[in-house]
């Protein structure tokens, strides 16, 4: 069966003008001209972030501004500047696109000593600007539990702009005093260190849609991320059902998550285990792809139970254990098993969950970013039938494959949209 859930639509219509407007509202009594601001953009796949950045750069520049990009990624791209610079490219950003040049360098400097004694790093280029705009989305994070911090502007100052070396020093600091504890005082010395520093925090609906952009001055970043953190939280859309025998994802990557797939949706922590308090049990989860923005960075792959052939083929051994060591995530890229079609690994990822193939319950959703439509196994009817926040599109059709024993596209619901094949 198709199957829509009903999520509240809080997406922002006029994204430029929005922007603009908080621009306006913030930053338009401060002095800009001839100011060199750095404009930090990370690698996640972010709705609408490169109009985002885009608009900011052309705020700058109407004020006198000059405006240019750092990727503020930590290690991600194989911890190369080249690698990164592809990394935007992907994400639609590039020189030509956003209007200003990138400078990708990876180098660092110290900034002091955190109250373990452990180095705080951060990029040299960034350092060396008059002013820095952190631009992230704010959300909860896939490698611990927070209830007002996570990934967003406070973590983009420490990890992204700490580029590979200052990453991978947090994370061993974090390993050994909790990540929220180390967060939160990083964050407070990096932004305090910088001569001017700004941010703008982005917050997506269900839908996986911008619908709330804030620009803030860096005090106000530790006063005012928390209550972003808890919209972002609240807004964030959960698995249809409180149990799922095999959960497929057609799709895992670093542009939809930094664990590839979100631990906060799969309910699995970085360890592979369930997470305590989850409220999904899932028996077994099949990945297939990996999406072409992560640029064959497949951390995240070890979460599930079995993958396709192809996704393992793709996979850049040297980004992803790169991105793994400077995490501290050795299970986040052990292989699973891997066959070479849809039909192979179903069957085995059924055998995984422990249920007969008649009875198997099934979902089926394009990545842990999008769950507004999915696809579900006919047993799921009944339970559908009694809620109000879900509606069955189409049903009554069978799984069809290919000759190679792939999902058949011309017969795939996932490739259907309010009724049109995409």
């Amino acid at each position: 069966m198709l199957v829509e859930a009903k999520y509240e639509s809080r997406a922002i219509e006029d994204v430029t003008g929005e922007t603009r407007a908080k621009l306006d509202a913030v930053f338009s009594g401060d002095d800009w001209a001839k100011k060199r601001v750095a404009v930090a953009l990370g690698s996640r796949g972010i709705d609408q972030i490169a109009t985002v950045g885009r608009t900011a750069i052309e705020w700058l520049k109407s004020r006198g501004a000059i405006p240019f990009i750092i990727p503020a990624m930590g290690s991600h791209g194989g911890a190369t500047s080249e690698g990164q610079l592809e990394i935007l490219e992907a994400l639609g950003i590039t020189e030509k696109s956003a209007g200003a040049p990138i400078d990708a360098s990876m180098e660092t400097v110290e900034l002091g000593r955190a109250s373990d004694d452990a180095r705080i790093l951060t990029s040299r280029v960034a350092l060396s600007a008059d002013v820095v705009l952190l631009v992230n989305r704010i959300k909860p994070h896939t490698d611990f539990s927070s209830s007002e911090i996570g990934s967003g502007l406070r973590k983009m100052s420490v990890i992204g702009l700490g580029k590979a070396e200052g990453a991978a020093r947090f994370h061993h600091s974090a390993s050994s005093r909790g990540y929220e504890s180390a967060l939160k005082e990083l964050s407070r010395f990096i932004i305090g260190k910088y001569p001017s520093i700004f941010g703008l925090a982005l917050v997506e609906d269900a839908h996986h849609r911008l619908g709330r952009i804030e620009a803030l001055r860096g005090p106000e970043i530790s006063e005012c991320e928390p209550a972003l953190f808890i919209l972002a939280r609240d807004w964030m859309p959960t698995l249809p059902f409180k149990k799922i025998d095999l959960l497929i994802i057609d799709e895992m990557g670093k542009n939809i998550s930094g664990a590839g797939m979100d631990t906060n949706i799969i309910e699995r922590g970085i360890d592979g285990l369930p997470r305590v308090g989850r409220r999904v049990d899932i028996g077994a989860i099949y990945t297939r792809s990996l999406t072409p923005e992560s640029h064959g960075n497949a951390i995240g792959l070890g979460l599930a139970d079995v993958v396709s052939s192809k996704l393992v083929a793709g996979m850049d051994k040297q980004a992803m254990y790169t991105n793994a060591l400077t995490a501290m995530t050795p299970m986040t890229v052990r292989i699973p098993m891997h066959f070479e079609n849809d039909r192979e690994c179903l069957r085995a990822a059924i055998r995984v969950s422990g249920k007969e193939e008649s009875s198997v319950r099934i979902v089926r959703v394009r990545n842990t970013l999008a769950l507004d439509r999915f696809i579900a196994t006919i047993n799921y009817s009944e339970e559908i039938a009694d809620r109000n926040d879900l509606s069955i599109l189409e049903t009554g059709r069978d799984w069809q494959f290919t000759p190679a024993g792939d999902f058949d596209p011309a017969f795939d619901l996932m490739n259907q949209q309010a009724g049109q094949i995409r």
